[in-house]
Order: C-alpha cells, then sequence, then structure tokens
C-alpha cells in the first residue's frame, strides 16, 4: 500500500501483518515510505522501487486511481484484480454533480471497493463494483483534556487551496469571538501551528477548551474523532457523516453558524460544561471508533479476499 493518508494508516498498521509501503529517493506522493509525524510500528517495511517485485505481497490496497490505473503494475509486475487479490479503500466523499459521481472502480467486479463511512457508500455511484464499508478506528492517544485555555483547536489541511470544501471561510466568523488556533499542513499562511508531529498536536489540542470543525464537505474527519478520543468537547457542521458520529452530549452539531458560535461561547465560558461534553465525548468515541474493532473488520475483509 502506499502512504496516503498518515492518521488513517496509523491505525491499520497497528495489525498483525506485514506492511509494505513504496519509497522513492525525494519521498513524494509515490513513494513516501514511512511516516515522520506518526508513530507507526516495526512491521511497516519501505521498499525502494527496485526491490518491489520481490516482495512476497499477498493483497495490494490502492486509494488513488494513478495506483489502480498504472503504479502497481509498474512496482509490482502484476495487475490489481487480475493478478492479485486487490482492494480500493475510498477516504473520500465524491465531487461534482449527483449523477456525476461514478467511483473510478465503477466497471470492476475484480475490485473491492471499501468506504470509511456508510455516508460515502451512499453517495458514490460504485456502479457494479463490490463493496464494503469499514468506519474508522483509533488508537486512543488517550484522556488528555485539561482545556485550561480558553481557545478552540482547529485541524485543516491546506486551508488555502481547499477553502469552502473544509471551512478556511467560516473560522472568521468565529475567530470574532472565540481565539481559535488552528492546525495542519498548509497552515502557516494563515498563521497557524503546522504539520507538527501528531503526539505533539495531541498534547497542544488537548489544552484548548473546544475542538471546532468546520468542514462543509468531506469525508469523517480523523482529527474531530482524536479530539473525541482526547476528551475534547466538539463543535461542528452537521455535513456528511459527523451528525451519526458526533452524539448530542458531546458537544454542539448544527448547519447554523449562529448556534455553532454560541455552543463554542458557552463552552469557552464555562470550563465543567466543556469538561462533562468532552467526557461524553470521549466515552462514545471509544465504544464506535475503537481500534479492536477496526482491526477486526479488516482482518475479515482481507481474509474474504484472499481467499
Amino acid at each position: 500500500m502506499w502512504h496516503v493518508h498518515g492518521s488513517w494508516t496509523t491505525a491499520f498498521v497497528q495489525g498483525r501483518h506485514q506492511y509494505f509501503v513504496p519509497v522513492v529517493p525525494d519521498r513524494g506522493a509515490d513513494g513516501r515510505g514511512r511516516a515522520r509525524t506518526w508513530d507507526w510500528p516495526a512491521s511497516v517495511h519501505e521498499v525502494p522501487i527496485e526491490q518491489a517485485r520481490d516482495v512476497p505481497v499477498d493483497v495490494v490496497v490502492l486509494q488513488r486511481p494513478e495506483e489502480l490505473a498504472h503504479l502497481t503494475e509498474e512496482w509490482l509486475g502484476r495487475r490489481p484484480g487480475l493478478d492479485m487479490p486487490t482492494v480500493y479503500l475510498e477516504h473520500n466523499v465524491p465531487q461534482g454533480r449527483i449523477e456525476e459521481m461514478r467511483h473510478p472502480v465503477a466497471d470492476r467486479s475484480d475490485v473491492l471497493l471499501v468506504h470509511v463511512t456508510p455516508f460515502n457508500d451512499l453517495f458514490w455511484d460504485s456502479g457494479r463494483a463490490p463493496t464494503a464499508v469499514v468506519e474508522h478506528g483509533i488508537v486512543d492517544p488517550g484522556d488528555r483534556y485539561t482545556g485550561e485555555l480558553a481557545r478552540a483547536a482547529v485541524v485543516v489541511n491546506e486551508p488555502c487551496r481547499r477553502r469552502r470544501v473544509v471551512g478556511t471561510d467560516l473560522l472568521s466568523h468565529f475567530a470574532a469571538g472565540c481565539p481559535l488556533d488552528l492546525y495542519g499542513m498548509g497552515t502557516e499562511a494563515l498563521c497557524g501551528h503546522g504539520d507538527v508531529p501528531q503526539e505533539t498536536m495531541h498534547s497542544e489540542m488537548a489544552r484548548r477548551r473546544a475542538y471546532l470543525h468546520p468542514f462543509r464537505w468531506t469525508s469523517l474527519g480523523l482529527s474531530l474523532l482524536e479530539a473525541m478520543y482526547l476528551g475534547m468537547p466538539v463543535v461542528a457542521l452537521a455535513t456528511t457523516a459527523v451528525a451519526e458520529a458526533v452524539p448530542r452530549e458531546a458537544g454542539v452539531v448544527s448547519t447554523r453558524v449562529d448556534e455553532l458560535r454560541a455552543g463554542l461561547d458557552a463552552f469557552l465560558a464555562d470550563a465543567e460544561l466543556a469538561r462533562a461534553a468532552g467526557a461524553a465525548a470521549r466515552a462514545h468515541a471509544i465504544r464506535a471508533f475503537g481500534l479492536d474493532r477496526f482491526l477486526d473488520d479488516w482482518d475479515r475483509l482481507l481474509a474474504e479476499v484472499m481467499r
């Protein structure tokens, strides 16, 4: 599998398998190798392209169209779905008009398409491809919440390029009444903290009073689930899979910006209210997005694919 989504892969590689990730000299998109800002076990092995065909691969997990179209055959010398068991993991919600939301593997029956939320499964046109849903699991970062700083944490990657999709344009509405601390790749342009190691980011997030999730149209953000695991109360737009992921007692979920601002203000003003909501968020996240369930689901799915 290629290293595409660091947070998701961090959970996936906690399983009982050996994991091989391509690496190229510049660690670009087609060969990032092992993570630099996440903690991965020794069972994750970097493989240069000249050694890839000798690796005893049982199944390939694809995550991008180019991996399906040519990279797998170039690296492994085998055609996905035809010469080896293949899973295509779709992280994202579809983009475009509803009638055009057809998945790249929709015309294939030899590749299993796996979605990370039931919402994604519903919205993608999967055609004749067999499908499954394996909902997220999280490596428990621990109950670190202190909420000592009357500020809100936000985690957004590439906030300038993905502006309306991730709700960057909404941040000024919230910042008018609440100090925000922004984390993620590319946030430096907005005076954010940038892409810091996950351990550092989790510790800093947990010092903030609440977590703000301003995303309009993305899959279920792992930063939201990580904030809940940390014991933070959350304020989030009620879009895509969020409404099902966040129970009422864990925070404020709405499509009304004024309600979200009021909820954020309430948490900043009342530390005990925030702590109670954060405890509920953590309890729910552990039940719904536990690592053991996630890995068990994947073990069953991989066993079926390789049968």
